[in-house]
């Protein structure tokens, strides 16, 4: 029970720091903007595609967090021990009786609330001015839900990545350089990488067997693969994402590469920072 107050009372200190920073305020007012974007500008032609507009707009913000969430996550903790190396605070952390798994679990949990917090209300504003306008559809509230949730699960994968290169380097500009770096490999390179090997193959063994297991092993795809294959067949998607729905995988396989992302990064930057001698 003391474990649970301890961590809390890091949590707690995590959120309170990123208020102060605004965190909480520009990571909302970004998602709020960009899903409304995407929900007047997306959700027009819904009738003559026989989609709704909550559905077609839950296809178009399933592409779109994959590059939004992450960049957050790793924005929101990439400093979190880095910056108190920095600033020669996390000697004095360490002091205290809080152990070391609570310290960075508590931080997880605090930088994870913010972004919750994040696409909650943001995501949740644009899907209530959808239904005003567009009038409700019980499918297109699921997949509303639906995309809610897994966001809040990509994000935690992201966040855990940025507490990992947080605590593997002293830092703060490195760290940042570092985040930047993994965010363009998995979210923008690696999707590029698998459209050029689909060219190359040609409807080859790369693309019938090689292709769906690198999907699913990348957390933005997985993301992606899980949302997209839910929605009804009249949501039109493209590129990789129109290939989610024809993979021989089942949704829930992507939902189990997401949580063994999350467990692999948070247990690595658990070693990590054990290891880490400020």
């Amino acid at each position: 029970m003391k474990s649970l107050y301890r961590i809390a009372a890091v949590a707690s200190t995590e959120t309170r720091l990123a208020s102060r920073n605004r965190w909480v305020l520009l990571a909302t007012l970004i998602l709020v903007l960009f899903a409304l974007a995407l929900a007047f500008l997306g959700a027009g032609p819904a009738g003559s595609r026989g989609a709704s507009a909550l559905t077609l707009t839950a296809a178009s913000l399933a592409t779109l967090s994959v590059y939004l969430i992450p960049l957050i996550a790793l924005l929101l903790s990439y400093e979190t021990i880095a910056g108190e190396i920095e600033r020669n605070t996390l000697p004095l952390v360490l002091a205290t009786p809080v152990r070391r798994s609570e310290i960075l679990i508590g931080k997880f949990l605090g930088h994870l609330a913010v972004l919750s917090v994040a696409i909650v209300v943001g995501y949740g504003i644009a899907g209530a001015a959808v239904t005003l306008v567009h009038g409700f559809d019980p499918g297109g509230a699921l997949a509303w839900a639906r995309l809610i949730v897994t966001g809040i699960l990509l994000g935690a994968v992201f966040v855990a990545i940025g507490i990992l290169v947080s605590a593997s380097t002293p830092r703060v500009g490195t760290a940042a350089a570092l985040v930047v770096g993994i965010w363009l490999l998995l979210v923008v390179l690696y999707d590029l990488a698998l459209l050029a090997g689909l060219i190359v193959d040609d409807g080859g063994m790369f693309t019938k067997t090689i292709f769906p297991l690198l999907v699913v092993a990348n957390p933005g795809d997985a993301f992606r693969l899980f949302n997209l294959a839910a929605l009804e067949a009249s949501a039109p998607v493209a590129g990789i994402d129109g290939l989610a729905r024809s993979l021989p995988f089942p949704p829930a396989l992507a939902l189990a590469a997401l949580a063994g992302w999350l467990v692999v990064m948070l247990s690595a930057g658990l070693v990590r920072f054990r290891r880490l001698r400020p």
